[in-house]
């Protein structure tokens, strides 16, 4: 029988146990810190389960610790993607800087320090580790601005409407790139070859929610070209991602702060996608700075 299965992965204090808690808040069967020598068994009797009439088994979050080989855990994720089952894997990731104030924060041992190297040098070394597995991932959720509660937010998002689950959902976020390119999105979009409204002295106050902001943004010759140009690239790329099983695709639309160009045009391209009958979740990264 189908079995709904998601692989939890990500860096050690990203928020692989809160991710966990969550969704077993929502329903799904958890399991923690899964040997990958079990991950098979697990889905053999969730299957076994739901055969026999038990629903607990239907959605299956299997969460996967650093200390697994990860060469074992790509091939069985790829294994279990050629089976019946439906099967996403979500990446948890952080800035080391955030990583390592949380290990402060929380005075507990990093798994892979053991060679006495610090907390810095085993989260650079996990990153390298885990990067085969997050190239399979299906959503990267980058927790280092997010509170418990926005994570608990973003995976509802994801996971907790199953109505949404026929079409890949999207999600466009602005940002500005003197605060740090954002780490969980697809396609990153640089708006910057437009005009500035930062130096217009009655539109610096106001942000691309404004309507005079966006009025200028939009009248700028190269905009009303590029959005044309960047609507028939999504055109063919949106449905060739779905058709390849890609239940998650965020965009990313970047400026100087933030506060202008990237939020007129994230919203343009929003409502581009509305329009398409997909439903995006649109986030200003930078605004509230």
């Amino acid at each position: 029988m189908t079995t709904d299965i998601l692989v939890i992965t990500g860096l050690s204090g990203a928020g692989r146990s809160n991710a966990a808690d969550d969704l077993e808040d929502m329903g799904w069967f958890v399991v923690d810190n899964l040997p990958i020598t079990l991950m098979d068994k697990i889905v053999e009797l969730g299957s076994a389960s739901i055969a026999s009439g038990e629903s607990n088994f239907q959605r299956l979050a299997l969460v996967v610790g650093p200390t697994a080989d990860q060469g074992d855990v790509v091939a069985e994720i790829r294994r279990l993607r050629k089976s019946e089952h439906r099967v996403r894997v979500l990446f948890l990731d952080a800035t080391t800087p955030e990583l390592v104030k949380r290990y402060g924060s929380t005075r507990r041992k990093h798994p892979l320090d053991d060679a006495g190297g610090g907390i810095s040098d085993a989260i650079n070394r996990e990153r390298v580790l885990l990067e085969p597995v997050k190239a399979e991932a299906d959503l990267i959720i980058d927790t280092s601005t997010l509170t418990v509660h926005e994570l608990k937010a973003r995976i509802a998002a994801a996971f907790a409407n199953e109505a949404s689950d026929a079409t890949m959902q999207t999600a466009i976020t602005s940002f500005g790139f003197k605060h740090g390119m954002p780490l969980d999105v697809d396609l990153v979009i640089d708006v910057r070859f437009l005009p500035n409204p930062h130096w217009i002295d009655e539109l610096r106050p106001l942000t691309g929610l404004d309507e005079p902001v966006r009025h200028y943004v939009m009248e700028q010759p190269a905009t009303a070209e590029f959005l044309t140009r960047f609507e028939h690239l999504l055109e063919m790329l949106v449905p060739a991602y779905a058709s390849e099983g890609k239940s998650y695709l965020s965009i990313a639309i970047g400026c100087t702060g933030g506060q202008h160009r990237s939020v007129a045009l994230a919203e343009e391209l929003a409502g581009w996608l509305r329009r398409h009958d997909y439903q995006p979740r649109v986030t200003h990264r930078d605004l509230p700075r």
